[in-house]
């Protein structure tokens, strides 16, 4: 009996002693955050790390900038834990969320105080294109510069709002379709190497503070309904001290003249609480958009096609509730 006790405290310190590693990952000295490739890594490198250098010295962690070649590289590297919290668009965060273990804690709160952006279609000003009824009529003779596949404003938004309700396939039925960062489809437009290009209104706002000469040569053929500002997220395993320490550190900033310098490079006014909830329209507005090309698929059994609609029907009355509730 008494080896038996000997040998359980024996099982229970091992076990103590294996579980002190894990406590301390569980409050990192560092942490690494991802920054979404809405331009090149060397501008927003720029952009971006004043801030970070800012949030290294109010919270006492050792913050790394994460880049990646596109958005699909920030969300793996949070799903595996490269990143822990970030900066991402609405349709890239419900990503991090559903497959990465990420927690959107704040939002983007825009320069004029407004808390949502635009998706645009940007032409040359030289251009005859003067519509979006413009760009529908001749298509198949454009070229089209499209957004990151998990970009709200360049790809999901415009896809929708713009091609799917006038029943246009925009990686089908334009001349050539090319994807890009905002930046370079806006640079593409300005070059003349595409027609027109889906982007951020805020990637225009940031060419117009850095080359506001090229920004002045192009036009805004198109405007979408507004879009939620951009979501901040974290792993939700991350500790609750270090997720009170980089709440806190955003929901403070840029209320000092420095701090605002800061964030007007980034076209940002500051920040402001939220959660997963602020997802829930760019989710319906997937959801919509999946329903209407499952309807005109002729593949499709009517068997099949009946219960995917249904799930989808049943998904969209659960995110209606949600959203009903959060207000």
């Amino acid at each position: 009996m008494f080896q038996l006790q000997r040998r359980a405290l024996a099982v229970l310190a091992l076990a103590a002693v294996a579980a002190l590693p894990q406590a301390r990952a569980q409050a990192p000295k560092e942490i690494s955050f991802g920054i979404i490739s809405t331009e090149s890594s060397a501008n927003l490198k720029s952009a971006w790390q004043p801030l970070l250098e800012d949030m290294q010295k109010v919270t006492g962690l050792k913050v790394n900038a994460f880049f990646a070649p596109d958005y699909a590289g920030v969300i793996e590297g949070m799903r595996f834990n490269k990143v822990q919290v970030g900066w991402f668009g609405n349709k890239s965060a419900i990503e991090a969320v559903d497959r990465a273990q990420g927690e959107v804690f704040a939002r983007m709160v825009q320069p004029d105080g407004g808390i949502g952006y635009w998706g645009f279609i940007i032409a040359r000003k030289d251009s005859p294109l003067n519509s979006l009824d413009d760009v529908i009529k001749q298509r198949q003779n454009l070229t089209l510069g499209f957004g990151d596949p998990n970009s709200t404003s360049g790809a999901l938004v415009p896809g929708y709002y713009a091609f799917s309700q006038n029943k246009v396939d925009p990686t089908k039925d334009f001349k050539r379709m090319v994807r890009a960062n905002h930046e370079t489809n806006i640079l593409a437009v300005h070059g003349k190497q595409i027609d027109i290009a889906t982007v951020a209104s805020d990637a225009m706002e940031r060419m117009k503070l850095k080359q506001p000469e090229k920004h002045d040569e192009l036009k805004v053929i198109w405007r979408s309904p507004l879009i939620a500002s951009d979501p901040m997220v974290w792993r939700a395993d991350l500790d609750a001290g270090t997720k009170k320490k980089v709440a806190d550190f955003f929901l403070a900033y840029g209320k000092q003249p420095r701090e605002k310098e800061i964030l007007a490079k980034l076209t940002i006014g500051g920040f402001m609480k939220s959660d997963n909830s602020q997802l829930n329209p760019i989710r319906q507005l997937g959801l919509v958009a999946e329903r209407a090309k499952i309807e005109g698929d002729a593949n499709l059994s009517a068997e099949d096609k009946a219960r995917r609609l249904q799930a989808i029907d049943q998904r969209l009355a659960e995110l209606g509730q949600q959203t009903a509730a959060a207000k």
